[in-house]
């Protein structure tokens, strides 16, 4: 589905006078259905990697190719951003219509899709992020968390097989954020669509079926998320936290406990501490 080949970004530094590279000679495959997480600390060129892949922005070098079309070709770019939909951190900067309903409906409209195909999409849309009852509703009005559901809506609507998320919680409550990555993996998991979550927050990339981790414009680890956040050391040493439950392991791990190094979810930590535990009453 998406194919980066030797994708470099520069821009020119305004003091130096030099180019200055954000991105480096980035090699990434990513299939069809997958559901795949990029990390990296501020700087890293993970947010400039997610706006080339809807053609946001366009290689200094190399090439990014999405269902097999070139970024870079201007006759691709109208089919480019209907196959790869965006959504960014503050749904308030993505949202323009008065009405809920209205604003699911914007870019069908804008694509030229008739109307009660556009009605179908839209009433389709509002139901997958379960924002039905609220589709006469002002956006304004609502939650982080209900706002950046329908931002999610409004792209739904594009019918894309990409959809590609910059921080798409990181200016949500802990109530916004478990709504938004409910909604994102029933997206992946029931529609088997295509998501590329950019994020800082580890315990959401640990629902990811891969892990991306970037640093300094380049990939420096891609795995699973039990192996990427097993090396917590090296993960530290990038500049990155792992899952809570992995950090706590790794402290009791350091304590002399012998504890396993690849837990990354809340269920699998509480069922390894009470086997530990009965084992101590034993």
């Amino acid at each position: 589905m998406i194919d980066v080949e030797k994708l470099s970004f520069s821009y020119d530094d305004e003091e130096t006078q030099e180019k200055k590279y954000v991105i480096a000679e980035l090699d990434l495959h990513i299939d069809k259905g997958s559901f795949v997480a990029v990390l990296g600390h501020n700087g890293s060129g993970k947010s400039t990697f997610a706006k080339h892949l809807n053609g946001i922005l366009l290689p200094s070098g190399g090439k990014v190719y999405i269902a097999g079309m070139d970024t870079q070709d201007d006759a691709h770019t109208f089919d480019i951003r209907s196959t790869a939909g965006m959504v960014f951190q503050n749904p308030d900067n993505q949202i323009v219509a008065a009405i809920v309903e209205d604003e699911v409906a914007f870019a069908p409209e804008n694509l030229g899709v008739e109307s009660s195909e556009i009605r179908r999409r839209v009433d389709e849309c509002l139901e997958i992020v379960n924002m039905s009852e609220f589709a006469k509703s002002t956006p304004s009005r609502l939650s982080g968390g209900q706002k950046q559901r329908i931002a999610i809506a409004s792209v739904l609507a594009m019918e894309p097989q990409v959809i590609i998320l910059d921080e798409p919680t990181a200016m949500l409550d802990p109530k916004g954020r478990s709504e938004v990555m409910k909604t994102i993996k029933k997206l992946n998991q029931e529609r088997g669509m295509t998501v590329v979550l950019i994020t800082h927050y580890m315990d959401e990339a640990a629902l990811a079926d891969r892990v991306v981790v970037m640093e300094k414009g380049k990939v420096v680890i891609d795995d699973v998320p039990k192996k990427v956040f097993s090396e917590v050391e090296k993960i530290k040493a990038i500049g990155l936290d792992v899952p809570q439950v992995t950090e706590l392991l790794y402290r009791l791990r350091e304590m002399g406990f012998d504890m396993p190094d690849d837990i990354i979810t809340v269920a699998e930590c509480k069922e390894v501490l009470l086997q530990k535990l009965k084992g101590l009453k034993k």
